[in-house]
């Protein structure tokens, strides 16, 4: 189990690293489903499936909706791809980043961090998740409006930047 989670962690940082480097928002989509899926399966790992079917299905289902509309508003003839030499350039540097982060913090870490739902499972009586979604429909009430609420942000401010100067695809209109 701890070497599927390290894929999954190592899923994660090159999926965010392939968002951050990447200027076409075609790419950055693919980019954003890999982090969302390796996230998905980090948070199942530790014992949330609740949560990361949630976090699937708004984030998947509502955002990549908003990254398509703003791909299709964008109408780049040659986007950059990611064998371009400056997304080359900018994945090096970011991993590069990463790799200088990890060995500044690597000695902080223990294994503790490594276990998964499945090896505590002995010494709880429900699992996790199910006083979590009690939990979130009764206190984290006021933490799902301000979720939706900078899901809502998000849209347009996504849209304000793929608009740019020339109106993006709307120029002909």
């Amino acid at each position: 189990m701890v070497y599927i989670m390290c894929v999954f962690m190592l899923g994660l940082v090159l999926g965010v690293v392939v968002v951050a480097s990447n200027p076409s928002p075609y790419f950055g989509a693919l980019g954003l489903v890999v982090v969302s899926g390796m996230g998905c399966g980090v948070l199942v790992g530790h014992g949330a499936p609740f949560l990361s079917l949630i976090l699937f299905l708004i984030y998947l289902g509502g955002m990549l909706v908003v990254f398509a509309y703003s791909a299709a508003l964008a109408a780049e003839p040659f986007p950059e791809t990611l064998g371009s030499r400056s997304v080359a350039v900018n994945v090096v540097g970011y991993l590069a980043a990463v790799l200088l982060g990890a060995s500044f913090f690597w000695d902080g870490w223990f294994g503790g961090l490594w276990l998964t739902v499945d090896e505590g499972a002995e010494f709880s009586l429900l699992r996790a998740d199910i006083g979590g979604v009690a939990m979130m429909y009764s206190s984290g009430g006021l933490m799902l409006v301000l979720s939706a609420w900078v899901l809502l942000l998000t849209l347009f401010v996504v849209l304000e930047v793929c608009r740019g100067l020339s109106l993006g695809a709307l120029r002909a209109v």
